[in-house]
């Protein structure tokens, strides 16, 4: 597997930290906060403290509440945000993506580890959102290690510093015999996850998701506005039907009489 050389830096915790429980010998307990390494970003525990910018925060943010809006409605999907991932596949450790979209669970938990021999399915799509400290980790151990894993599309918003500026770029892959394959952007450079039956792309700073007609789609609260909305505009125009209906039939009694 790809490993990943970690790089010296003055900050003490530049990946995140953990607690861990110290027992002196009086008996006395303390939690000593240490920090995080390479290898505990790629493969955290329950608990591990991540660091991520405000931007990292709000891609996964937007595409957590689409996500969750679009598959709201399909019995067994699930999407999961920064919960660990445990595999059943030999000497593969656990992972803590950014996204999983899951289908086929037969129960809804609060999962702090989803394991995957427990309930019986793996994510279908895995969405990684790169930092700077950790880009690589994502790139090349990440993307050897879910398909080891059997995840059939993986997604990274690759973060990009270009002239001073971050600017995310969409790479995609799917499963093949072989090894992944990688999905082809269309002529507005976006990627079609199958999956989710969208279109995902990139405007300026924004990760957006579109339909399969290319309309983008908002946040889950616009989501649930425009729905709100069309509901609304359902009902008054069945009960203007009705009333015109129960009108036509009064005036048809009238001139019956």
């Amino acid at each position: 597997m790809t490993t990943v050389t970690e790089t010296p830096t003055a900050d003490r915790f530049p990946y995140g930290w953990r607690y861990v429980e110290r027992v002196a010998p009086d008996g006395t307990v303390t939690f000593e906060q240490i920090p995080l390494t390479l290898e505990d970003v790629a493969h955290p525990q329950e608990g591990d403290q991540v660091t991520h910018s405000d931007l990292h925060q709000r891609i996964c943010a937007y595409l957590y509440n689409v996500l969750r809006g679009l598959l709201a409605s399909i019995p067994g999907a699930v999407v999961l945000h920064d919960v660990r991932i445990a595999w059943d596949v030999p000497d593969l450790k656990a992972h803590g993506p950014d996204l999983a979209v899951i289908f086929g669970v037969r129960e809804y938990k609060n999962w702090s580890t989803f394991d995957v021999a427990v309930e019986g399915v793996r994510p279908t799509l895995i969405i990684e959102v790169t930092s700077p400290e950790t880009r690589a980790i994502d790139l090349m151990v990440k993307l050897d290690e879910y398909d080891l894993a059997g995840v059939e599309f993986y997604v990274i918003v690759d973060m990009v510093q270009r002239r001073g500026q971050v600017a995310p770029r969409l790479l995609g892959y799917r499963r093949t015999p072989t090894v992944y394959g990688v999905l082809s952007p269309d002529a507005q450079g976006r990627l079609w996850i199958e999956p989710l039956q969208i279109w995902l792309g990139v405007q300026e700073q924004a990760v957006v998701c579109y339909d399969a007609s290319g309309k983008p789609i908002g946040d889950y609260p616009d989501l649930q506005a425009a729905l709100n909305a069309e509901t609304a505009a359902r009902i008054a125009a069945e009960q203007r039907i009705a009333a015109l209906e129960a009108e036509l039939r009064r005036l048809r009694g009238e001139g019956n009489a």
